[in-house]
């Protein structure tokens, strides 16, 4: 059975999981999950896990991203981005000093509300399906951290690039449509590529035609994702048993922090938390 992650270039059009779909299709797996939605109008890096490595989908959610964003000035549209329905244009007099000065606010740890058309639930209820009922429900800031914000090219008096590095649950929409705010003459997203997530960039990804000639031979192996923390392999059939059980082990000499841990074979077997020589595991990913 096939096991692993594919990094997928996703096209314009497609939602993350009309890619999924697709894969499953490909490689004949159900257990194929994606490391963070990607709007249909977004293309870049979308992690997609297949097999056994679905159980590290929340490892992938959870990291910082990176994006490529297109800002507008002058538009406010009820998606936040050049998909809505537009609800005001205003002229814009804001230059690209004032829009540098403003960047500033938006930087570290920041309040964002998220938008109406998201797939944030309250009361059971996701966001984007009240929005297309014409319904809006208040909603509560929640906080993120903008690690790095660039304004790089100006594509014209209204147009904007920016470079974004973010922790999970940032809207990027929602930052181009507050920069606006904040100018006064409004802002919305008129394009999107992520360049990064779970550590893999587009240096990395493959398009949805490559899967389809190539499929199962472009997955990676799910430990290249950890490759930030050390390895250790076990060294006896007794510990892999007690590892393969749940249990923990001692392994004297292991640096306390997180690890990767290896069967005598060679096969990644979990996701550990070192501390005194015990290692207990955080997440299996072995086999039955």
């Amino acid at each position: 059975m096939p096991n692993g992650i594919l990094i997928i270039d996703k096209p314009a059009g497609w939602t993350s999981m009309d890619v999924c779909a697709k894969v499953r299709g490909i490689l004949r797996e159900k257990r194929v999950g994606h490391g963070g939605t990607l709007d249909p109008m977004a293309t870049g890096v979308l992690p997609v896990f297949v097999g056994r490595a679905t159980r590290a989908v929340e490892f992938a959610e959870n990291g910082q991203k990176e994006y490529l964003a297109g800002l507008r000035l002058g538009v406010t549209t009820d998606t936040q981005d050049v998909t809505g329905t537009v609800l005001e244009t205003r002229p814009v007099t804001a230059d690209r000093e004032a829009l540098e000065a403003a960047l500033e606010r938006f930087r570290g740890e920041i309040q964002q509300i998220p938008p109406m058309y998201s797939a944030v639930k309250i009361r059971g209820k996701k966001l984007y399906e009240l929005a297309r009922k014409g319904q809006e429900v208040e909603r509560k800031p929640r906080p993120v951290t903008i690690y790095e914000l660039e304004l790089l090219e100006a594509e014209s008096g209204t147009d904007y690039d920016l470079r974004c590095r973010c922790s999970k649950g940032t809207y990027i929409r929602t930052l181009c449509h507050d920069i606006g705010r904040l100018l006064g003459c409004g802002g919305t997203l008129y394009s999107l590529r992520r360049t990064m997530a779970a550590g893999f960039t587009l240096a990395d990804a493959v398009t949805m035609e490559e899967v389809q000639e190539r499929g199962e031979a472009l997955l990676r192996p799910l430990d290249g994702m950890f490759a930030q923390y050390p390895a250790v392999t076990l060294r006896s059939p007794g510990q892999e048993k007690r590892v393969r059980s749940g249990a923990p082990v001692t392994l004297p000499g292991t640096a306390d922090g997180t690890v990767r841990v290896y069967g005598r074979e060679g096969e990644f077997l979990c996701l550990s938390r070192a501390a005194g020589g015990e290692l207990k595991a955080i997440k299996n990913f072995f086999g039955a």
